[in-house]
């Protein structure tokens, strides 16, 4: 019916236009000048129907527009609809696949149990005096429990959040009122309320009610997530102030003296069962945490193993080697050499390291260093190693012990009196010329004052001053001896390696072990130095008294003016350009080549250089803006700071800019390469570095010369490596007259081709030049493979001709001149005794290449 009442309405406004021009028309035909009245009865006609015509017009212009709106609400109360069925789909596919609810209540529970668990002795149970290992362990716990909570705690505002902004946007969607506006047909109407109906009652509905119970369910989680939040940080400050507490009467009394009556403690089982059970949570927790360190100590575990096994069976075992390292303990056993070294500095990598994450470091290490000098050290020197080892065992074990009790003081005071023992045994026992290594009796001596540290302190009641002193002492021997054994078997290794790998290997990166040395160096000694000193002093909770105010010192914010820094991002800042300039000139290092002078050109690399060059700016430039990056420096600041840096190159820096900029160039056009023989202002010699600033050449007298970049761009320069460091050499040969030429120049021709280090491509040339006054000389051109090899080719081409021309009978001829002396007025004399003189002839050699 629509469809025919518009076309009725187009036809009917069409059939009105033709009706007025054929009306016009005929009124036109009919007018005479002479009937005024006719004229205006057609005037009246005709104004009546144009307002009919324009009243139809605006009528159907009406009928557009609220058509077009209609169709415009319809359409947008589709895409309304289809975005609420998007919403609601996307909802509960998000609820299927979002967080599981139900297993983090029961995560949460679980936390809240292990909470009671750790807090045994501190929060739960509480015993009259606590100790410093048990407050220690039970906030490293504690702490990881907390740091759980929150993740749990993000995780769960996050899944809150999205389930809010999902109603949220599929309430904004259902709220328009373009969706509340029915159609006017009453057919239309009728399709759109069931259309309506069906996605209000099928869709939005049930996806309401499903959205209101998940996020009822996680503000149940959130509530019960902050519960536990809010009880793990009053734990840990309540653990805060016990430690302060007891640091600050270290040395007060907290028992009875060794002997007397004991006051009531936990059964000594009891202590044992939550002492191993707070150590197990502790080991397993950090493994979790921090399982990239872990991975990376074993893959350089595996890295030192291959290196020393690849030593080991190419390592030559020559006098030098045996007298320096007699034992050559490193390649006896590789496996183990390589888990102490790594053991013992790998430690380092982990933060926060628990105590019985490092009681496994030591213990494994200690257990290979016996294995390896087991055979090398004296008996007794050995004998005396593995009594400490076993007391340190034994005192890291009772470390792990949390509560005080009668039976561990005993045990503690008999564990002391060994060490002392023992010690005062080897001090005074001799044998002292025996001893590898003269830093271990210093090690001792400071374990013999511990302990009877600790045996007094135990006695009178100094519960956690005695086993600080118990652990340090056993500590402070085996971790000194791991470390000067750990020095003395990397010494060995790149000693070896020094002596075994005289040239770069691709398999070693191409090291050059005569750039690292023979002995570690002297920042590695500090760096153990005061590892050494740390591990000693965090086993005393004075250690973190004095650490924390460094901390704090270190990461304080300053300002100054509008900048905010502290000294650690100064110390970042520092840290990440020097570890930028060492990584480039270890770059550099490891690929130089140790004389690229005396190189063939089969095992020299070529362009290699320059890519270094490249890798070197790649290197600072990267590091400069990580350094300013990490050290939070504003981007104004940097861009003031090239602005001056423009005007101080512009006025004063020019031709170290030049040099800098030549260096780049240089290394992109490559004109010249390290180890290409070149000629530069009549200094030829080999290119020995490319640098930033400057270029070294090693000329073929001896000495080095330095060429600024800028020089070496805009000097006219001879490369003869860079078309394959082939060289054209010329001789000349002159053969008496007479001789058998095309003979001649067939035996020269032979013993080119005959000679290796001659080129067959292109071939060599023997020709006959002209004729000289002696001779016929004959010129040979030829190519030789190494330019520094043509000297020593032109001597033997020599050789062999005159060998050759000797064996053939060819006769090499000599220059000659008859020289004739005239005189007159002589005497009688003078003429009688030239009568009688012969003439003598003269000769005059002449030089021919």
């Amino acid at each position: 019916m629509e469809l025919l009442y518009r076309h009725s309405t187009k036809y009917l406004l069409f059939l009105s236009i033709l009706f007025i021009s054929v009306t016009g028309i005929a009124q036109k035909k009919s007018v005479k000048p002479t009937a005024k009245s006719d004229t205006l009865n057609a005037d009246s006609m005709t104004g009546s129907m144009v307002s009919k015509l324009k009243r139809i017009g605006d009528a159907e212009a009406g009928r557009s527009i609220l058509k077009f709106n209609t169709e415009k609400e319809t359409l947008k109360q589709e895409h309304l609809l289809e975005d609420i069925r998007r919403e609601v789909q996307r909802s509960k596919s998000y609820i299927k696949t979002g967080i599981d609810t139900t297993g983090m209540k029961q995560e949460l529970d679980d936390v809240n149990t292990l909470i009671n668990v750790v807090g045994d002795g501190v929060l739960t149970h509480r015993i009259s005096t606590q100790t410093y290992r048990n407050l220690t362990t039970t906030s490293k716990l504690l702490a990881e429990l907390l740091k759980r909570a929150n993740l749990r705690k993000e995780a769960i505002d996050k899944h809150e959040k999205i389930l809010v902004d999902f109603r949220y946007k599929i309430d904004s969607l259902f709220a328009d009122p373009v969706i509340y506006r029915f159609p006017k047909d009453s057919v239309d109407a009728v399709v759109y309320a069931h259309k309506l109906i069906n996605v209000v009652g099928k869709e939005i509905n049930p996806m309401d009610t499903l959205l209101q119970k998940a996020i009822s369910s996680a503000h149940k989680l959130q509530t019960q997530v902050n519960r536990v939040v809010n009880k793990l940080t009053a734990n840990l400050d309540e653990i805060d102030q016990y430690q302060s507490a007891l640091a600050a009467r270290i040395f007060d009394r907290e028992f009875n003296n060794l002997g007397d009556d004991a006051a009531s403690t936990r059964p000594f089982d009891r202590i044992v069962y939550h002492s191993d059970l707070k150590a197990e949570l502790t080991f397993w927790f950090y493994a979790k945490n921090h399982i990239g360190e872990i991975i990376l100590v074993l893959l350089l575990i595996c890295a030192s193993t291959a290196f020393l096994t690849s030593l080991k069976q190419i390592v030559s075992h020559d006098d030098a080697a045996i007298d320096q390292y007699p034992g050559q303990l490193l390649l006896r056993y590789p496996i183990l050499s390589a888990i102490s070294i790594m053991l013992c500095t790998g430690q380092f990598i982990f933060t926060g390291i628990p105590f019985v994450f490092n009681c496994l470091f030591w213990i494994i290490s200690a257990i290979c260093l016996t294995v390896i000098f087991s055979n090398f050290i004296s008996r007794y020197w050995l004998k005396v190693w593995l009594v400490f080892v076993v007391l340190f065992i034994i005192s890291c074990l009772d470390n792990m012990i949390l509560q005080a009790s009668p039976l561990e003081r005993w045990g503690m005071l008999v564990l002391a009196a060994i060490g002392v023992i023992v010690g005062i045994f080897a001090l005074a026992n001799g044998h002292r010329d025996q001893l590898r290594q003269r830093w271990i009796l210093y090690f001792i001596g400071l374990s013999i004052v511990l302990e009877l540290g600790c045996i007094v302190a135990d006695v009178f009641g100094r519960y956690n001053l005695s086993k600080s002193l118990l652990v340090a002492g056993y500590l402070g021997v085996v971790v000194g001896i791991l470390f000067l054994w750990v020095i003395r078997l990397i010494n060995e290794g790149l000693y070896l390696a020094s002596k075994a790998y005289t040239k770069q290997d691709r398999r070693l990166f191409y090291i050059n072990f005569n750039v690292v040395g023979e002995k570690a160096p002297t920042l590695f000694y500090l760096f153990l130095i005061i590892g050494w000193f740390i591990l000693f002093g965090r086993n005393f909770y004075v250690f973190k008294f004095i650490s924390e105010p460094l901390k704090q010192m270190f990461f304080e914010p300053r300002t100054i003016g509008n900048y905010t820094f502290s000294i650690s991002s100064l110390i970042i800042f520092v840290a990440i350009i020097t570890a930028a300039i060492v990584v480039s000139k270890t770059v550099s290092y490891f690929t130089s080549e140790s004389d690229p002078q005396h190189l063939a050109a089969s095992t020299r690399r070529p362009g290699i250089g320059s890519w270094i060059l490249l890798i070197r700016v790649g290197i600072i430039g990267l590091g400069t803006f990580l350094a300013f990056a990490a050290a939070g420096f504003p981007t104004d600041r940097i861009a003031l700071i090239i602005g001056a840096l423009g005007v101080g190159i512009g006025f004063g820096l020019q031709t170290l800019v030049q040099n800098l900029v030549s260096g780049v160039i240089i290394a992109f056009e490559k004109p010249v390469n390290v180890g290409d023989i070149v000629e530069i202002g009549g200094q030829m010699g080999t290119m020995k570095s490319i640098g930033f600033r400057s270029s070294i050449l090693s000329k073929m007298d001896g000495p080095d010369m330095v060429i600024p970049n800028g020089d070496l761009l805009n000097s006219h320069l001879t490369n003869w490596t860079l078309a394959g460091s082939k060289r054209q050499m010329d001789l000349t040969v002159g053969v008496a007259y007479g001789t058998d030429l095309q003979k001649t120049q067939e035996i020269v021709a032979t013993l080119l081709d005959d000679n290796e280090r001659i080129h067959r491509h292109p071939q060599p040339l023997v020709f006959f030049q002209n004729f000289g006054d002696n001779s016929i000389d004959m010129r040979l051109l030829f190519w030789v493979r190494e330019f520094k090899d043509g000297t020593m080719v032109k001597s033997d081409v020599i050789k062999t001709i005159d060998k050759v021309f000797k064996a053939n009978d060819i006769v090499i001829p000599f220059p000659q001149q008859d020289v004739y002396l005239h005189q007159t007025d002589k005497t009688d004399a003078q003429k009688e005794i030239e009568e009688k003189k012969p003439v003598k002839r003269v000769t005059k050699p002449r030089t021919k290449e």
